[in-house]
């Protein structure tokens, strides 16, 4: 049963969605806002964090960041439509995604479900579960990466992205790929989702941000993973 902790202070809300997801056998903590929120995390280790954007006190974007000094699990953010949601600072930050609410209980269950399954480990006997470039050794069993002697922590959809690109080395992969098939849905033009993502790799990896050996940015078509420059 995946442990789900909730950070919404409309009470009503709260309790409606928490009730939804326990009957959906997920076991749920519910939290008003983030005074108690990361002793909790640490303590309890929950699977995946259902985070409110306007909290009394600390904010969901404030949470977000300390949250993911020790926290490395799957972020969700929940948002008003009403609110001046912002998107990117959000994913740089280190959310995973964003629902707007009031958000039908099935289309929050599916989210959920999704990013669940992307950090769950693969199985010890994938033969390709491994993948090494010089000093930066992948691996999608443990879902650990290793540049050098150092273990580079990452969010579950860095994690994934990292893989794709990894697994495409020396090929191109267009952003119409990375939309559909890691942040699910269309690439409109305009979302920068994915730019925010692989500059974070890119900090991340030591890679230059200005002018990236490593991870290459093809304009107007999508990324480009350089397999021998992780000497």
């Amino acid at each position: 049963m995946a442990k789900v902790f909730l950070v919404e202070d409309d009470e009503r809300l709260s309790q409606l969605t928490a009730d939804f997801l326990r009957n959906q056998q997920l076991e749920v903590a519910q939290f008003a806002d983030g005074k108690d929120l990361l002793p909790q995390v640490r303590q309890q280790k929950p699977d995946i964090i259902l985070l409110d954007v306007m909290l009394p006190g600390e904010d969901g974007f404030m949470l977000c960041r300390s949250l993911r000094q020790i926290y490395n699990g799957p972020i969700l953010f929940l948002t008003a439509r009403d609110t001046n949601f912002d998107q990117v600072l959000g994913l740089e930050l280190g959310a995973d995604d964003y629902v707007i609410k009031p958000v039908e209980p099935r289309v929050l269950l599916a989210r959920i479900h999704a990013l669940l399954r992307r950090v769950k480990p693969a199985p010890q006997n994938q033969s390709s579960s491994k993948l090494r470039f010089g000093r930066l050794t992948i691996d999608s069993a443990s879902r650990q990466v290793m540049l050098g002697d150092e273990t580079i922590q990452l969010t579950s959809h860095e994690f994934d992205l990292l893989w794709m690109l990894a697994e495409n080395a020396s090929q191109l992969v267009d952003r119409e790929r990375i939309y559909k098939e890691l942040i699910g849905r269309e690439y409109d033009g305009l979302d920068r989702s994915a730019d925010v993502r692989i500059s974070r790799l890119r900090k991340k990896l030591s890679d230059n941000q200005q002018n990236p050996q490593r991870i290459k940015t093809i304009w107007g078509k999508g990324f480009f993973f350089v397999a021998d420059a992780w000497d």
